[in-house]
């Protein structure tokens, strides 16, 4: 057993660096165990035990905690603390399948979708900078994706019938287009043209005459595909399989379709940082939560938690987490790249 001079146990790294609850993060470091087993305190918490050694344990974020000061008790010594971003509720009763939107005020609107078919009392919700929820709106069908233009309209997909609705911002709700097949993700590129994803394989994109063509086709997906713009142009787009090792698409102006990588577990929401880096909420290597990939492919564990659907950068730099019944806010100091659809207002 390798200890530190001293006794006490030190930390040399934790990954990843952010968490929500139900999250596992992962310490290394040496002289973490003493003669008894290992205690992690996150702020005031205690954090439960995952796995643990005198160079390694797992830690799993506990419900409620807010402090991200981890510190290591092997007996009566304690490390130093090593400073986690933990991710705060800001809403539950939620159910979200994709990303959250947020306008350029900071508002955040989320969904409550519901299973196939299922009527729910509330569609759309919106939640304001002080983190007050309301309803929004109601009569969507399994809303799915969102989308905001750049006068702050927000778009609605209903995987139930096919239709893209519109709302203003005061909840008036008209028919954008229909005939979309199983309309999941959307997205705005910089002309405003409107895309949609079919999760049974294709990709729509319509004009703002609202004209509807077959932008492309891909791999159908289980659930859905969720659509972002990268920096260059191209349409990013992510639909889980019944494989745990699936791609994340690339799709250029014309319609070309190439993979941009493989290896996400069951891909989901997706969001741009300011340094051109992807976030896509999914599983690496069996480790769940928000996966970050470079413009070069290489992939890493980001944020760790359960249940992880979507994902948005705030006007602020929080980042905004929503898994299948509530969103977390997290303070990573991320920069967030500004959709295509809001680059200019």
């Amino acid at each position: 057993m390798q200890k530190s001079s001293d006794g006490k146990p030190q930390i040399s790294g934790v990954s990843p660096g952010a968490a929500i609850p139900g999250g596992e993060l992962q310490v290394h470091g040496k002289g973490l165990s003493g003669e008894l087993r290992p205690r992690v305190q996150l702020g005031d918490m205690m954090a439960p035990l995952v796995v643990s050694s005198d160079s390694f344990l797992i830690a799993r974020v506990p419900e409620g905690v807010s402090d991200g000061e981890l510190v290591i008790h092997n007996g009566d010594q304690r490390s130093a603390p090593w400073i986690c971003e933990l991710g705060i509720q800001i809403a539950e009763g939620l159910h979200p399948v994709s990303n959250p939107a947020l306008d350029a005020e900071g508002n955040i609107f989320t969904t409550l979708s519901g299973q196939r078919g299922q009527k729910t009392p509330v569609s759309v919700f919106k939640i304001d900078t002080n983190y007050h929820r309301r309803n929004f709106l109601s009569e969507v069908m399994n809303a799915s994706g969102l989308a905001l233009d750049r006068e702050g309209m927000l778009y609605i997909s209903s995987r139930h019938d096919g239709v893209i609705y519109q709302a203003t911002a005061r909840g008036a709700m008209t028919v954008y287009v229909e005939g979309m097949g199983i309309a999941t993700g959307i997205a705005f590129d910089r002309e405003e043209n409107l895309y949609v994803g079919d999760r049974s394989g294709t990709i729509f994109k319509i004009s703002r005459s609202r004209q509807v063509y077959v932008f492309a086709t891909i791999e159908p997906s289980i659930a859905a595909y969720h659509l972002t713009f990268g920096p260059e142009g191209y349409l990013y787009v992510a639909g889980p399989t019944t494989s745990s090792f699936d791609c994340v698409y690339r799709i250029s102006a014309a319609g070309e379709v190439s993979s941009f990588y493989r290896g996400v577990g069951r891909p989901q929401g997706m969001a741009f940082d300011t340094e051109g880096r992807l976030y896509v909420a999914g599983s690496l290597g069996g480790r769940r939560g928000v996966v970050r990939i470079t413009p070069s492919g290489d992939a890493e564990l980001f944020l760790s938690g359960p249940h992880v659907v979507g994902l948005a950068f705030s006007p602020t730099g929080t980042l905004i987490v929503a898994t299948n019944s509530a969103l977390y806010r997290v303070d990573t100091g991320v920069r967030g790249r500004p959709l295509a659809n809001l680059d200019e207002r």
